[in-house]
């Protein structure tokens, strides 16, 4: 048993509090035994000189130990920081980043400063693992008042020490222990048990590779833990934290983006390419659905180096040899002008007995690094004279969908997502996907 009774591999017991200082974009008081540090994070709407031309956010870090926190007053930082402040919390800021994709931060800065009320022993791991929080607070501030669309948070992350005191590996030490331990060891892990830093240092006699396995060992049980804490303090502000990857769609149509978030959810964040800061021109001049898709796939993953799922699809009439296909959205001249493709379709069907159409639906998925992946899904349907229904975009209002009696303008998103060209096609997506796994 140690000092204060606890196991070997047995962690302190930890609090976190949330919204501690209600001024702040988000907050967390984090106790870990004795040690308590308050988190905060604060967002500005801009970039520190050097990183702007990027276009990308920044995450960084400040620690401070508050002069009573460590029982003999502690001379407040003046102009220049001590130097273990100063290692501290480049270790904070280089772990924090790890949990955010910059791209969708989009060009703001998120600080993070940790302040210690009381030390005894784990401030820099307590500090990572209450930042965390007070991060997740502030991406949920950010999203609630509109500002981000997306979280950029990609990944949990916390941290914990470990070391060997007595020739005993031990989990979470406190200060009497930290101060006559013989190895000393910090673990900052991610949600997938991955070590985005680990600080080891032989300061009594080195360690051997069995003893590493066990320290390490002890530090992905005490950072589980943690991260359960995390949720469990953050509540449905645990949504925030990514466990999907990020899939850009390449598509400025908000009803196709919407229609690909629903039906890619299980699998992927699906994103806009303009939430990752892409907004040029796609040229769409291949002779099939496929093959624009595979071009607005591929001008997409190459500006932003992301996986990229896109579509092409649209409308093909028998009576008409497949008109207006890969035309669909500039059937009348202009791209987009539903109404007046909708016209244009009616008057080259009038007097047409044979109505049968079908909607075509092509979905290009380019992952860097892996062959390209290409499916393909087609839904059957009948031209009506006139449209019927407000919802959906495109010919849905006079496209008919006979086993349901219903034009898609006139499904609800479950109904049309169980059955479109697009459904179908994702489907097969997901089965390629599934194969390429295997």
């Amino acid at each position: 048993m140690r000092l204060d009774g606890r196991a070997q591999d047995e962690a302190r017991k930890v609090s976190i509090e949330t919204d501690f200082v209600r001024t702040a974009a988000g907050s967390c008081l984090i106790a870990t035994g004795n040690t308590r540090v308050i988190c905060t994070a604060s967002v500005e709407e801009t970039l520190p000189a050097w990183r702007k031309a990027s276009g990308l956010g920044w995450v960084t870090a400040e620690y401070a130990m508050l002069p009573a926190s460590t029982g003999t007053r502690k001379r407040r930082d003046g102009a220049t920081k001590d130097g273990r402040g100063v290692e501290i919390q480049r270790l904070i800021g280089r772990s924090l980043r790890q949990a955010v994709d910059m791209r969708l931060l989009g060009p703001r800065t998120i600080t993070l400063d940790c302040d210690v009320l009381e030390a005894d022993g784990g401030t820099r791991t307590a500090s990572i693992t209450g930042a965390m929080v007070a991060l997740t607070c502030a991406v949920d501030k950010l999203m609630r008042e509109g500002k981000l669309r997306v979280s950029p948070i990609v990944h949990q992350v916390a941290a914990i020490s470990v070391g060997i005191v007595d020739d005993e590996p031990c989990l979470d030490l406190c200060y009497q222990e930290d101060s006559r331990a013989q190895v000393d060891m910090n673990c900052v892990m991610d949600e997938t048990g991955a070590f985005i830093e680990l600080q080891g240092t032989g300061e009594g006699r080195a360690f051997t590779p069995a003893e590493l396995n066990v320290l390490t060992g002890y530090g992905a049980k005490g950072v589980t833990a943690l991260m359960e804490a995390q949720r469990e303090a953050l509540g449905e502000r645990a949504a925030r934290i990514g466990n999907r990857p990020i899939l850009v769609a390449a598509t400025d149509n908000a009803h196709k983006l919407t229609e690909l978030q629903h039906l890619l959810r299980e699998h992927y964040t699906v994103v806009s390419m303009h939430d990752v800061g892409f907004n040029g021109e796609i040229v769409e001049d291949a002779e099939t659905f496929a093959g624009n898709a595979m071009l607005k796939a591929q001008a997409v993953s190459d500006a932003t180096g992301l996986p990229t799922v896109a579509d092409d699809s649209g409308l093909m009439v028998k009576a008409l040899n497949g008109e207006p296909g890969v035309y669909s959205a500039r059937y009348c001249g202009r791209h987009g002008d539903d109404a007046a493709n909708n016209r244009k379709l009616l008057e080259k069907m009038e007097g047409v007995e044979n109505r049968a159409a079908a909607f075509h639906c092509a979905i290009a998925l380019l992952r860097p690094g892996k062959p390209p992946l290409v499916a393909e899904g087609e839904c059957p349907g009948v031209i009506l004279h006139e449209g019927r229904g407000t919802g959906g975009f495109g010919y849905d209002p006079l496209f008919l969908y006979e086993p349901f009696g219903k034009t898609f303008a006139e499904l609800n998103a479950e109904e049309k997502n169980a059955v479109s060209h697009r459904a179908r096609a994702s489907e097969q997506l997901l089965r390629l996907l599934e194969e390429a796994r295997g």
